[in-house]
């Protein structure tokens, strides 16, 4: 078996399996350690912004990959939704909150790693997950220049690729010899995307699990400061 095909045929089910069994292990063994370790009574300095634009863009750009790679093809164009306009949405998109998630990240990256208290209270995993997730959005970035210089020439090859390996990948059938044509720098972003999973149990990444929806429609907390 060739390197190409372990990463792209055998990996990817390979980071599944301990993101899956790996968080089930977690919330069951160690709860106490299933929390997001909030430093915002450290420091506020840039919490809220960093935090804002980060979450926003990274939960925007994993549903428009959800979307984007695991929609049949046959139903884009069944709404009316051609190759390149795909393409393009995809790009714009793209862009916008693939920023949004870095410029944020890194807010949040300069605040952990050099703010004292914050960097003596943050365990390393904390600071290698964070330095993780912006190499893999700076990979993503990347990608860019590619889809343009792709989509210039009306080529919607490689997307068309990368969504029928997803698929392949989920349906259990992986097709890896799909990614062969596909430039490096996709394949390069795709295995730190998939190496994202295989970390998530072991960092504070696992509170994605607890998501408060019911946050949104909460009452409002009234706090008083106390005087002196």
């Amino acid at each position: 078996m060739t390197v190409h095909n372990f990463i792209f045929g055998v990996y990817p089910y390979v980071a599944l399996a301990i993101f899956f069994l790996g968080s089930w292990l977690r919330f069951d063994h160690e709860q106490y350690t299933w929390k997001s370790d909030s430093s915002q009574l450290l420091s506020k300095v840039g919490l809220r912004l960093g935090s804002n634009l980060f979450h926003i863009g990274v939960l925007a750009i994993f549903g428009g990959h959800f979307v984007g790679l695991l929609t049949p093809h046959a139903v884009f164009l069944a709404m009316g939704v051609s190759d390149m306009s795909h393409q393009y949405v995809a790009i714009v998109a793209g862009t916008v909150f693939g920023l949004s998630a870095l410029v944020g990240g890194a807010i949040l990256w300069v605040r952990r790693m050099f703010n004292p208290r914050i960097s003596a209270t943050s365990r390393g995993s904390d600071k290698f997950v964070l330095t993780w997730l912006l190499l893999t959005l700076i990979l993503g970035l990347s990608t860019i220049p590619f889809s343009l210089g792709h989509a210039s020439h009306g080529d919607a090859s490689v997307m068309i690729a990368l969504a029928n390996w997803a698929q392949s990948i989920v349906t259990l059938r992986p097709q890896p010899a799909l990614l062969e044509a596909v430039d490096p720098i996709f394949k390069t972003h795709m295995f730190f995307g998939m190496t994202v999973f295989l970390l998530f149990p072991f960092t504070r990444l696992v509170h994605v699990w607890s998501a408060p929806i019911g946050y949104l429609g909460r009452a409002y907390q009234i706090v008083r400061a106390k005087r002196v």
